[in-house]
This record gives structure tokens, C-alpha cells and sequence, in this order.
């Protein structure tokens, strides 16, 4: 027997072929449910970055044709009215995993350069069907490309290229794939993600057919769109030693001052030779002569020093308080909503913002459940809930402070969006977010304020609720007195007067509410 062991390469494609359940493909449940979630994704991230209210089609519809197997084949087609896409783009943007706009450090939906590619190269292992793209730019010929992904190479394989007629007038991308799948059981969870997407990006248009060909449609209430994020530098503040030093393997600058200067977001000149005194080091030395040990110092320079600012806001994208508002109230017609944007924090070097919000009684009834909807840079993360970070800081606030009794007994929902350059997602499949101090503090923060509103909200309308009653309760027993005097003097005394009184007596109380519904004299 050879003690020799065989070592084998394989692709990225071949990976992730060979551990689909990383990326949310473990069973036909679920990868039906990501493979929608995926190119909607895609379709939203391609019409913000042509800075448009996007514009989302899908169409999802039971296969007929030639089939092994017992689960059906499904033909899924997305279009958006996104950028669009050249000749040469379309291949390697959609026939390589790990190929993706997303490689830089800013703010996006995807984190990994998997998803949508990963969605059509499950069709591809379910079916062995091609998939197709169709794309255009504005003014320029539309392109229909038909391809597949070459797993072992990690390759697009262009099978049929061609131009159809005309010049676009407008720019657009039409996506069209067949899987294995099983909707019936995945319904429920794609009609639910449609409806949260719709609740963070509410200034999007998105309508689906299904394939039992029921018609849902999410419209736009607003066209007020979030500024696009921009590409950042590192925070030094949550730096690790590893990047630091891949940092300075990379860079030319040609002194360690104008290293710290260029390299990370809110350092100037004076903040450089601080910390640079701190290390020991001098601000002139060439990064590239640094010893282990001066890169050591330095990174303590960085970890120790206090008085870095806080990271720049601008190269986030949060949605706003107004336009988290604006979604909750379109789609959840709640009676009270209150959403808070927590200032800018850190953490692992990356920049994020917590956006929290809640939304009490309306259209919403309780479920016997905490309803919580988490969101990571306008994604709905629907698995998985019971492990956020979100849902353990619900769990241990103590409510009764706010006025409620139990969350899960009240007609209460909770909203948490986290925006970042690096969301702390604990798996590939991105469903939910880690238990990372930084970002938990802001989220249980965030919360309390919301909570504090709604606890004043509930004061006051269970407050209007008592005078209410008081109201109804005095004007049966001025009813009941009116009818007896009239019986005994004959005439009826003005009651009408009195209650008009005391309507004005708890309206006042109550601080200008009438307290009763008016009558007629």
C-alpha cells in the first residue's frame, strides 16, 4: 500500500458545486427561494447603480417539457431596468463565481460575488439546461447570449451569441434560467421576502407572476432614492494585524506619514505623527523597510491610540428614518411607527450604521411571536431568525418599561437594518447577522429609543381609551337622570349641554382631544 497522498485543485465553481448548502442551495425548498432572492437582488443593485427607482419583473412558471425526476423544472425570467450590460461583460459577470462588481470596500448587497451566478449554475446542475441573458445600454444594439459555466474551470461557455435588431431605448437586463425546484413549499418564504423588500426599498416597482398565476405587485410610494454609497477606506480603529500588513505590502507610498494618510479614512497629517510617535517610529521610514517587530508596534499604535474620529458616514448608504417610515406604513398600514438611524460606529476596521424601527398595532395583529424583520444593506434576511443578534436583544429587553406586556402577545413588529461596507454575516448564506458587541450595542440602542416613543404613543392612547370610557359611562347615567326628570316634571332638561360640558372638560384633560365621538343636538 502507497503511503503517498494525492492532492487534488478544484475551482471555485467546483466548490461550491460540491457544498451547495453554504450558499443557501441545500434542498429544493430553499434553493428555490435563494435563486429568486438572488437575481432580484442582482436587478436592484444593477438599476441604483444606474441611479433609477428600480424596476423589477419576475416571472416564475412550471417547466412542461422533457424532465428526470419527480420534482418539477421550473423557467425563471428577471428583468430590471438597471445599467445593462456589453457583449464582452456578460460571461464574465454571470459564467464565474467569485467574478463581481463587489471586490472593493463599499456598501452592497452581496458579500461573497456568489449569489446570482450560484443561482443559475444550480439550474444548470438540476437541469443541464443552458441559461440565457439578454442586456442592453442605452442608444447601443441589444445582445442574447446563451451560455453555461464550465465547473471544473471555473469558465463561461458561450453557446450561442447574437444581436438582435434595433437600438435600444433604454437600458435593461432579462435573465432566463430552468432548476429543480419545489414552489408550492417555497412560496410562503419568497412572498414574504418580496413583501420585506418592498418594505426597505420602497421606492422600488416590483410585480411577480407565479407559477399557480397569481399576480403580486409591490408599487412604489415614493421616488426619493438613498445616495449611492461610496468606495471607502479602512477605519484604523478595528484594524487587524493581517491587513495592516497587506496593506503595506501593497502600497507605494514612500513614508509611513503619507502610508497612514492614504490608506485609512479619517487620518490626517496631524493624527498620522501622533500615532506614529506612539509606535516609536519615524514618520519618513519607507513602510516597505519596516521589520516584523516595527509592524507590531505599529499595529499597538493603532489599536492604543483614542482619539481617532469617528468613521465617515458618507461612504455609507442607509435608507434614512423617513424612508424606512415611508415602507412600513405602505405595507403594514401600522398606528404608530417610529424608525431611528443610530450614528455611524465601527467595527473590524469597516464603517456601519443600525437602523432600527417599530411598528405597533393598524393592519398588524399578534401572531403569538416575536415578528422581527432584519435587513442587511436592504436585503431581507429571512432564516435563521432565532440566531441574530436582534432577536437575543428582544429577547432580553424588558418591556414591561415600554408599556408592553409581551412582544409576542401585542400587535408589535421590530426592524433592523444594518448597513456596511463588511456586514457580519455568521454564514455564507447570509440569514444572520453575528453577535458582535459593536453592532449589538447600536441595535439594542437604537430599539430603546423607538421603544421610548412608543411607550409615550401607548400612554396616551390608553390614556384616550379611559376618558373614553369615562365619557360613555357619565352620558348613560345623564340619559338615565334626563328621562327620570322628564317623567316627573314633564319636560326634558337640556342633557345635550351637559354632555357637550364634559366632552369639553375630558378633551381638555386629555389635552385637546374630545375624548367621545361627537353627536347631533
Amino acid at each position: 500500500m502507497s503511503d503517498k497522498v494525492e492532492l487534488e485543485e478544484i475551482s471555485a465553481a467546483d466548490f461550491f458545486y460540491r457544498n451547495k448548502s453554504l450558499a443557501g442551495f441545500d434542498n429544493p425548498v430553499r434553493a428555490t427561494y435563494t435563486i429568486v432572492r438572488e437575481l432580484v437582488e442582482n436587478a436592484l443593485d444593477a438599476a441604483e447603480i444606474a441611479e433609477r427607482p428600480p424596476k423589477v419583473e419576475i416571472i416564475l412558471k412550471e417547466f412542461r417539457g422533457k424532465k428526470v425526476g419527480s420534482l418539477p423544472w421550473y423557467k425563471i425570467v428577471v428583468a430590471d431596468n438597471g445599467v445593462g450590460l456589453g457583449p464582452e461583460e456578460i460571461p464574465r459577470a454571470f459564467g464565474r463565481v467569485f467574478v463581481s462588481s463587489k471586490y472593493r470596500l463599499v456598501q452592497s448587497r452581496g458579500t461573497f460575488g456568489l449569489g446570482g451566478t450560484m443561482a443559475l449554475l444550480y439550474g444548470q446542475i438540476t437541469t443541464s439546461m443552458p441559461f440565457k441573458v439578454i442586456s442592453a445600454r442605452l442608444r447601443e444594439p441589444v445582445y442574447e447570449i446563451t451560455m453555461n459555466i464550465d465547473i471544473k474551470r471555473n469558465e463561461p461557455v458561450v453557446l450561442d451569441r447574437k444581436i438582435l435588431k434595433g437600438i435600444s431605448r433604454s437600458s435593461f437586463t432579462i435573465v432566463e434560467s430552468y432548476f429543480e425546484g419545489n414552489y408550492p413549499r417555497a412560496k410562503k418564504k419568497i412572498v414574504e421576502y418580496l413583501h420585506q423588500t418592498a418594505i426597505v426599498v420602497p421606492y422600488a416597482d416590483i410585480s411577480f407572476l407565479d407559477p399557480e398565476r397569481n399576480l403580486y405587485v409591490f408599487p412604489r410610494s415614493t421616488d426619493a432614492m438613498p445616495e449611492r454609497p461610496k468606495e471607502s477606506l479602512f477605519h484604523p480603529k478595528g484594524v487587524d494585524l493581517e491587513l495592516l500588513q497587506r496593506l503595506i505590502e501593497s502600497t507605494n507610498t514612500r513614508t509611513l506619514k503619507s502610508f497612514l494618510v492614504r490608506h485609512f479614512q479619517r487620518v490626517g497629517e496631524r493624527t498620522a505623527k501622533e500615532v506614529l510617535k506612539l509606535a516609536g517610529l519615524p514618520p519618513d521610514k519607507n513602510p516597505s523597510k519596516l521589520t516584523k517587530e516595527e509592524i507590531s508596534s505599529l499595529f499597538h499604535a493603532l489599536k492604543t491610540y483614542t482619539k481617532f474620529l469617528p468613521p465617515d458616514p458618507s461612504v455609507l448608504s442607509p435608507l434614512g428614518a423617513d424612508l424606512f417610515e415611508s415602507g412600513i406604513r405602505k405595507e403594514l398600514q401600522p398606528e404608530f411607527v417610529k424608525a431611528v438611524q443610530r450614528p455611524p460606529s465601527v467595527y473590524e476596521a469597516h464603517p456601519f450604521i443600525v437602523e432600527t424601527a417599530i411598528a405597533y398595532g393598524g393592519q398588524i395583529r399578534a401572531t403569538g411571536e416575536i415578528q422581527l424583520y432584519r435587513y442587511a444593506n436592504r436585503i431581507p434576511l429571512l432564516y435563521d431568525v432565532s440566531s441574530d443578534v436582534s432577536y437575543h436583544i428582544i429577547k432580553r429587553i424588558d418591556w414591561s418599561n415600554y408599556g408592553i406586556k409581551s412582544p409576542e402577545d401585542e400587535p408589535i413588529v421590530f426592524f433592523v437594518h444594518i448597513v456596511s461596507t463588511k456586514v457580519p454575516f455568521k454564514t455564507v448564506g447570509k440569514e444572520f447577522i453575528a453577535n458582535v458587541p459593536e453592532v449589538a450595542r447600536e441595535i439594542e440602542l437604537g430599539l430603546r429609543i423607538c421603544a421610548r416613543d412608543l411607550r409615550l404613543f401607548l400612554s396616551r392612547k390608553r390614556r384616550k381609551e379611559l376618558l373614553k370610557r369615562r365619557y360613555e359611562l357619565f352620558k348613560m347615567y345623564y340619559q338615565i337622570i334626563a328621562e327620570t326628570l322628564e317623567e316627573l316634571l314633564g319636560e326634558r332638561p337640556p342633557v345635550e349641554n351637559l354632555l357637550h360640558r364634559l366632552r369639553v372638560d375630558i378633551g381638555e384633560e386629555y389635552g385637546g382631544d374630545n375624548g367621545g365621538e361627537e353627536e347631533s343636538s
